[in-house]
């Protein structure tokens, strides 16, 4: 767990079931996430259990709730900071039509590598993924390959 003067950043637990309802069940916020938008707390359990609690513990992967301290649940800022000497790079990703994250990426400093197609399930239809990557080491040679290693249809667009 992590406190701030306002916020505690800590690990998702069983009691956080309403708190992700109310995230994953808005149409606004699924538009770019690969799930349709929750439909009840039992499924949303379902989820919580293995995509949040059973992944605590793999060291490559992180999902954080982020509360305000004087109720521990609403979620309100996002912030982060990153020591050079343990991380060589970061990458995100984006949807092609997701425009604001686009805008993150680039304001951080990210630069675009590569896209990728990829089959969303449940929704079954075709996304193309823009990967961005930002090396701390100042190893600009270096590009993830994890995803055009992954997809079949990987491509470099002419983008700027």
């Amino acid at each position: 767990m992590l406190l701030t003067n306002r916020l505690i950043i800590r690990k998702f637990n069983i009691d956080d079931i309403e708190a992700l309802f109310s995230i994953l069940s808005d149409k606004d916020v699924n538009k770019y996430l690969p799930w349709f938008p929750f439909e009840n707390l039992e499924y949303t359990k379902k989820h919580l259990e293995n995509f949040y609690l059973n992944t605590n513990n793999i060291r490559t992967f992180y999902r954080y709730a982020v509360c305000l301290k004087e109720n521990n649940n609403d979620n309100n800022d996002f912030g982060y900071a990153l020591k050079k000497d343990n991380i060589k790079y970061i990458t995100a990703t984006h949807d092609i039509n997701n425009i604001a994250s686009y805008e993150v990426m680039k304001k951080i400093g990210m630069i675009y590598k590569y896209s990728y197609e990829e089959l969303w399930q449940p929704k079954n239809f075709l996304v193309i993924f823009r990967m961005y990557q930002l090396n701390l080491d100042e190893n600009n040679e270096r590009v993830y390959k994890g995803y055009s290693s992954k997809y079949i249809n990987c491509f470099i667009e002419n983008i700027f």
